[in-house]
């Protein structure tokens, strides 16, 4: 086998057939050592059940820019305190400004997992499956048709944890929360029934919904058990429906950014997520609330979401932001990068922006054309960075309670290798 940096590389920058035999043979080499793409159903549910006490939080982690350094960092923190019950994830925008599909996110992080030395059930999700909105509480025309390609592309290559997002769609202007959901619960029925087709024999894949729009208005539990009613009336009869709800509680995407490019407190109502999650176990024994939008919340914030009964805590922009302002990045590059925004995604920038504001919010949209440029940064440069993620990881492994997970993830959790990929893989 070839070296697994070489691999990697290859899988993400080689020629067609180069990629394709190098994402065949780390996926072949990650299921003879034990690295088995896996679906969180079951510890979910067994959470839903009771038979998993609330005492942490999964981290669904984004690895955005230099995703191989960055999944080996994943990797190396969770050898180092035995966590198996974490989430690496990729959502729909990001798929597109990162420049990853989900087979190349795929065969990035199984061989940076491959590359540390870690084992057991590998959890692949796609974050915001997300519908855009035409107007309030009408899909965009096409949209449809767009995420159905992108789901079945995404179970194919092994994305077994998928977040359908139609918060997007939850109509406020109607007068009630059971007429507010009801473009909410009946788009998430279509793609539920999408995705219960496509999944591979053996394989429940875990389904996330949202009820509440990062960035809006709060969550209640009058929202959820609104969508809930919808949902479960509408969904067939037999067929497994969801294992968690994410919902609102006054957080952002990428956190809210002043104007000299720092980042404002953020009020953060950790109730709802205790409040939504009772709701969910008792009425459905479902796993519970997801929490979106945290990566940029004080350190301080990060046990709150295990005290208050979150089943998961979705991290992303906070990563980004320690790769490019770290201070082994070289500052040639971030402006580069600065300009690149400046020339491409001027008519994105809003008439009071700063242009510190401006370069924060747009700096992700320079990650995909950067791509190259980052990976092939200095070894030395790579490791220095490399070195302050394993030591951010290990504190939101620690803060969330997941250390040692790696006992509960193999009680609950029984991989199923999917020999179609084999056959996709030969075949192409």
């Amino acid at each position: 086998m070839k070296n697994l940096d070489t691999l990697a590389y290859q899988a993400v920058f080689g020629s067609d057939s180069e990629k394709q035999a190098a994402r065949f043979e780390i996926w072949q080499k990650g299921v003879e050592t034990g690295i088995i793409l896996s679906s969180i159903n079951d510890l979910y549910l067994a959470r839903g059940r009771g038979k998993l006490a609330n005492t942490f939080t999964v981290p669904a982690m984004n690895l955005r820019g230099m995703a191989y350094d960055t999944a080996r960092a994943v990797f190396q923190a969770a050898n180092q305190l035995k966590v198996g019950a974490m989430i690496c994830e990729i959502a729909r925008s990001e798929m597109g400004y990162t420049a990853q599909s989900p087979q190349e996110y795929i065969s990035v992080v199984t061989a940076a997992a491959l590359r540390e030395g870690w084992r057991g059930p590998l959890f692949i999700q796609g974050d915001h499956i997300q519908a855009k909105a035409a107007a309030m509480g009408q899909i965009k025309a096409g949209e449809t048709e767009k995420l159905e390609k992108l789901i079945k592309e995404a179970i194919e290559a092994g994305f077994y944890n998928i977040d359908i997002d139609m918060s997007t769609l939850v109509d406020l202007d109607k007068p009630t929360e059971a007429q507010q959901q009801v473009p909410n619960y009946e788009h998430s029925i279509h793609f539920a029934k999408l995705i219960r087709q496509l999944e591979p024999s053996g394989i429940t894949v875990s389904l996330g919904v949202e009820i509440g729009h990062v960035g809006g208005r709060n969550s209640t539990v009058a929202d959820f058990t609104a969508f809930m009613a919808g949902f479960q009336k509408g969904l067939p009869k037999g067929l497994t429906g969801i294992s968690k709800i994410s919902v609102q509680t006054g957080t952002d995407h990428g956190g809210k950014v002043l104007a000299d490019g720092t980042l404002a407190d953020i009020d953060v109502d950790f109730s709802i997520l205790k409040n939504i999650t009772k709701a969910a176990q008792s009425q459905y024994q479902i796993g519970g609330t997801v929490q979106h939008g945290a990566s940029t919340l004080p350190d301080k914030y990060f046990n709150q979401f295990v005290k208050f009964e979150a089943l998961e805590v979705h991290l992303a922009t906070g990563f980004q932001n320690m790769l490019l302002d770290h201070p082994a990045m070289p500052k040639s590059l971030v402006r580069e990068m600065y300009q690149y925004i400046d020339q491409h995604h001027s008519d994105e920038r809003k008439p009071k922006h700063t242009d510190e504001q401006f370069h924060y919010k747009l700096r992700k949209k320079a990650l995909g054309p950067f791509k190259q440029r980052l990976w092939d940064l200095p070894a030395a440069t790579r490791q220095t960075i490399r070195a302050s993620f394993t030591d951010r990881f290990a504190f939101f492994f620690k803060e969330l309670n997941v250390v040692n997970s790696q006992t509960i993830v193999k009680q609950f959790v029984k991989p199923v290798i999917v020999e179609k990929q084999l056959k996709d893989f030969s075949a192409s």
